[in-house]
């Protein structure tokens, strides 16, 4: 393989690996919005539940509920964003890993080039070699 082509395919492979991993942080933070986004809600429908029993809380719950919906707002955007930003790294590591075959690819090629232009060296240099032995047998 040529140095042109090993290097091409390592810087390739450094390309795939460090979107593979954007790609993993991107998809962590989109679960852990996710999981935040139960949690309130379990925590919301706990406080309701807790407001039951006592009359006061009722005044105090319609804070709560607005803020909760904030808050949750907040999270479904969050969400929203990591999941656009996970389509594209989704799609550039595609194309990267799709570079990275073609880039392998011609480097196969010019493997198999190589060598057939070394068997078609080798076989001149054979019937160079019985051409001459027939010249000097046949004097």
């Amino acid at each position: 393989m040529t140095k042109w082509a090993a290097s091409l395919i390592r810087i390739s492979n450094h390309e795939v690996e460090t979107l593979q991993k954007r790609l993993a942080e991107i998809t962590e933070r989109r679960m852990a919005a996710e999981m935040r986004v139960t949690l309130l809600d379990a925590e919301a429908e706990a406080e309701a539940k807790n407001a039951e029993g006592d009359p006061s809380a009722g005044w105090y719950m319609i804070g709560y509920r607005e803020g909760s919906k904030r808050r949750r707002a907040d999270m479904l955007v969050q969400i929203e964003q990591c999941q656009q930003e996970e389509a594209g790294a989704r799609d550039a590591l595609s194309e990267a890993f799709e570079n990275l075959k073609k880039y392998e690819h011609v480097a196969e090629q010019a493997k198999i080039l190589a060598a057939k232009k070394m068997n078609a060296f080798e076989a001149a240099q054979m019937d160079e070699l019985s051409i001459r032995r027939a010249a000097v047998g046949g004097r």
